[in-house]
């Protein structure tokens, strides 16, 4: 468990695809690097993780619904948002404003209040074709939302590749983006 108290808080939003195996790693990084961790996944996002390591690692349970009007809220205010990954479900239905899980209102919410947030969309290569898909990329640019979607640059898997689609994902690139946020200080 990291025990030192970190001043800015980052919310990992995890969605169903096979990078978010690798989410512990991520989580590590941000933490050394001064960032107080929470992780939020879609319903799908969660087949992937290990929620109880994940909770021990950050010191906050993982979240995948929303809570109950009489429950307190377990975890801090965020100061910035990661998707990783970015499904192409997430991806459309963000660019849509819809926020039918916990993890897509509070990306809406994000937008909406002007926070940072790195989106690194992952889908196969057919999905990335989509025109809605093209047409959701261009309204999140629009928007300010930072994304880390460059084909060329960061190949996506193609159909049915499994887990070695797994190495193409560009966490150096998100570690990067991560680094050159500028949060004002807390206080």
């Amino acid at each position: 468990m990291i025990t030192r108290r970190a001043q800015n808080v980052l919310y990992i939003i995890a969605c169903g695809g096979r990078p978010a195996g690798d989410l512990p790693a991520f989580v590590q990084y941000a933490a050394e690097h001064e960032w107080d961790v929470c992780v939020i996944a879609t319903p799908s996002g969660m087949k992937f993780l290990d929620p109880e390591a994940l909770a021990a690692a950050t010191g906050h349970p993982v979240r995948c619904d929303y809570k109950r009007p009489d429950e307190p809220d377990v975890l801090p205010p965020p100061d910035a948002f990661v998707v990783a990954p970015a499904t192409f479900n997430t991806v459309n239905k963000l660019a849509a404003g819809i926020s039918d899980t916990l993890a897509l209102g509070l990306l809406n919410e994000a937008v909406g209040t002007g926070l940072p947030v790195i989106a690194v969309p992952f889908p196969n290569q057919m999905l990335a074709r989509h025109p809605a898909f093209r047409t959701s990329i261009a309204t999140l640019r629009s928007w300010g939302v930072r994304l880390i979607f460059d084909p060329e640059r960061y190949p996506l898997p193609v159909p049915n590749q499994g887990e070695s689609g797994n190495a193409l994902f560009p966490w150096a690139a998100i570690r990067e983006e991560l680094l050159g946020l500028q949060i004002g200080q807390q206080g």
